[in-house]
């Protein structure tokens, strides 16, 4: 239950607001209330930082504090980027995250980026791209991550791809390298891995190649793709990583928590609708609802999903259609329903206040929002959109729909493992509706299956038993390959 007074807030802050010390202190914490609040509307993590990570995020923040924007180092280091000359070595080597794709794919993506900035030492710096100073708040004190607007080389962000002469990928297949050890000359690197790239894009996840990156100053990024588990796979990387994050699978729950809070504004449609709505349940279910079927919804087997997996799995009471329950039970669940359609949750809403549960206990459905369709580019969209995924983590049971990066952000920010409703066929409801995840780590949707030693294809989870390769005919309906840190 979330806080009820300012003396218990101020006892729960005192508790532990800088988790376990995953956070540094010093903020004004009124510029970003939700930075040392968070504490108040969550259970206790099981997952507690390394004394590793720590000492690595501390040494980030003196990095990013030296190097960050309009910094000398950062002044520097661009300009040898405007002149184009060949480079010495710089103080400051950085990492450019290009803003691309829909919310929940750039919140993945940019935990990537900053997880590879952290075992390279390079600098993160974000594109905010049309909303992003207004979804986050600045994770790192004193200096800003975000890219200041005059980058010289933002106005071509939006025509980056696999063509571009800078294209990682590309300069392999031309062999445009200074000599035959794959010692890069050039300012900056484009790397393109978005779920299109080819084997040589591909290539950056190889040892080979992370040493001829190591020394080119500007990295740009871009990519739609949840990357992290194929960092486990480079062996330069293995040690530092296994240090970081003794327990694998809380990588993106501690560097979510460590790196996304919600601004003032989107904190306050988060705690007002959950003091208003959540609170008080004994229980919190978060159903979230994606559906990939064209067409006018809700549909009727998807309704059917849904209700066979709670009934299932024993996370909602049956109804009861031919006797009252007189006995009512004192106990009272709240189901949080996101999707688009407002549909799911009416059906699921009139379900339950026409018929009495047998059990006898109280079912209260909320939906905060439903948009209707994706609008990506509309900031009060994508602020609501932020407010429901973080709602989503802060319940005590999660359903959540295949293929959807919505979901995955709300399971790893709250480290649930929660059931995932398989993706029907033929309009048909699948038999079992859904399935306990593995994992509360994000899905690779596109993973390299490739041995950089071989230099040809392979079962890349059969070289580190870590790595789980989840196919869809062994293992579900997914009809993706998925690899699960676990």
């Amino acid at each position: 239950v979330g806080p009820v007074d300012d003396d218990a807030l101020s006892i729960e802050v005192r508790k532990d607001k800088l988790l376990g010390g995953l956070l540094a202190a010093g903020f004004d914490e009124t510029s970003c209330v939700s930075r040392y609040q968070s504490v108040l509307y969550r259970k206790e993590s099981q997952h507690k930082p390394s004394p590793y990570l720590i000492s690595r995020l501390r040494s980030y923040e003196a990095l990013h504090k030296r190097c960050g924007p309009y910094t000398e180092s950062y002044n520097k280091t661009l300009e040898k980027l405007k002149t184009g000359h060949p480079l010495e070595s710089t103080d400051c080597n950085y990492l450019v995250w290009i803003s691309f794709s829909g919310l929940g794919n750039r919140i993945l993506t940019l935990a990537s980026a900053f997880l590879y900035a952290l075992l390279t030492n390079r600098v993160l710096l974000v594109d905010p791209g049309t909303d992003m100073v207004d979804l986050f708040c600045e994770p790192f004190p004193e200096v800003s991550w975000f890219l200041p607007l005059d980058f010289p080389l933002k106005n071509q962000f939006g025509s980056f791809d696999q063509k571009s002469p800078h294209c990682y990928g590309r300069m392999l297949k031309n062999n445009s390298f200074a000599n035959s050890s794959k010692s890069i000359s050039a300012p900056f690197v484009y790397l393109h891995l978005v779920h299109d790239y080819d084997d040589q894009d591909k290539l950056f996840f190889c040892d080979e190649d992370q040493t001829s990156l190591r020394e080119v100053p500007w990295l740009i990024m871009k990519t739609d793709n949840y990357f992290v588990p194929s960092l486990f796979l480079i062996p330069t990387f293995e040690q530092q990583l296994s240090n970081l994050f003794p327990r694998k699978e809380a990588v993106f729950h501690l560097l979510g928590r460590y790196i996304f809070h919600p601004t003032n504004p989107v904190w306050g449609l988060i705690t007002r609708y959950y003091q208003a709505y959540l609170a008080k349940a004994d229980e919190r279910i978060g159903i979230q609802i994606r559906v990939f079927d064209t067409g006018t919804g809700p549909f009727q087997h998807v309704l059917d999903q849904i209700f066979a997996c709670t009934l299932k799995e024993n996370l909602l009471p049956d109804i009861s259609t031919e006797k009252p329950i007189i006995n009512q039970s004192q106990k009272s669940k709240a189901v949080l329903v996101t999707s688009l359609s407002g549909g799911y949750f009416e059906r699921l809403r009139d379900m339950y206040w026409e018929h009495p549960t047998v059990t006898g206990e109280v079912i209260g459905f909320y939906q905060p929002s439903h948009e209707e369709y994706q609008q990506t580019e509309k900031q009060f969209h994508n602020r609501k959109a932020w407010a429901e995924m973080y709602l989503l983590s802060l319940t005590d049971v999660l359903i959540t729909s295949s293929w959807s990066t919505f979901g995955y952000v709300a399971q790893s920010l709250g480290g649930l493992k929660p059931w995932i409703l398989y993706k029907p066929e033929n309009r048909t409801a699948p038999d079992p509706p859904c399935g306990r995840v593995m994992s509360m780590e994000p899905c690779f949707h596109a993973p390299p299956f490739y041995d950089c030693k071989a230099k040809r294809g392979i079962d890349t989870g059969a070289v580190v038993p870590h790595a789980i390769f989840q196919q869809q005919e062994a293992l579900s309906q997914l009809q993706i390959r998925r690899i699960i840190i676990g």
